[in-house]
């Protein structure tokens, strides 16, 4: 049976105190639309198939593993989905909810570039702290490249991801004082299309 146009989405969440039971939390479908680019057709047909996959309304980190492993079997993608489901997982609990992956799935998808770009420095800036050091896009280059399949231990390989992150590090790092801020990255991502599809080769693994 069709859900009523005005009945909420459950989405069921975990509640800090470990004696209670999960409860489910009403979402409502009008909230949904509001904070995405998504229709309330579409948002049904995704919810459908997240109750289906995540019976429990939420996705924890090795599950999130376990699927990004089906999609990338000839590579190792655990640190990768690692780096992922971290930028997924907005209130920093350890888990992903619907309403999470819904809005950041419109950021990436129906977001404008600008929008994109500031998830995507989310993602690079692994310790959240405003800025993406040498060594944090070392390693989710090390990371993409594992995902891909790189050859464990192989010093071409290796030296083809060292020179990849020197070479986007000097672009993006615009005042060249070690760190990439928010703005910088923007900015040289805005106006330098080679750096754009550099960037776009991280893209097709989310």
């Amino acid at each position: 049976m069709a859900t009523p146009p005005d009945s909420p989405i459950e989405e069921v969440v975990y509640e800090l105190e470990p004696t209670r039971a999960p409860k489910p939390v009403p979402v409502a479908l009008e909230d949904l639309c509001r904070l995405t680019k998504f229709t309330r057709q579409e948002i049904r047909v995704m919810y459908r198939g997240f109750k289906t996959e995540c019976p429990d309304g939420v996705v924890n980190e090795d599950s999130f593993k376990d699927i990004y492993a089906k999609f990338f079997p000839h590579g190792n993608s655990s640190l990768y989905a690692h780096y992922v489901f971290k930028a997924f997982d907005v209130n920093c609990n350890g888990s992903i909810t619907f309403r999470d992956l819904l809005v950041t799935l419109s950021t990436l998808l129906r977001g404008s570039v600008y929008e994109r770009l500031r998830w995507t420095f989310r993602l690079y800036d692994i310790n959240n702290d405003g800025c993406i050091s040498r060594a944090e896009l070392g390693e989710i280059v090390m990371a993409v490249h594992e995902l891909m399949g790189r050859r464990p231990n192989h010093p071409e390989d290796e030296v083809k991801a060292r020179e990849q992150v020197e070479r986007v590090f000097r672009k993006l790092d615009l005042n060249q004082d070690g760190i990439i801020t928010i703005e910088e990255f923007l900015e040289a991502c805005l106006k330098d299309d080679v750096v754009t599809k550099s960037l776009q080769m991280f893209d097709t693994c989310l």
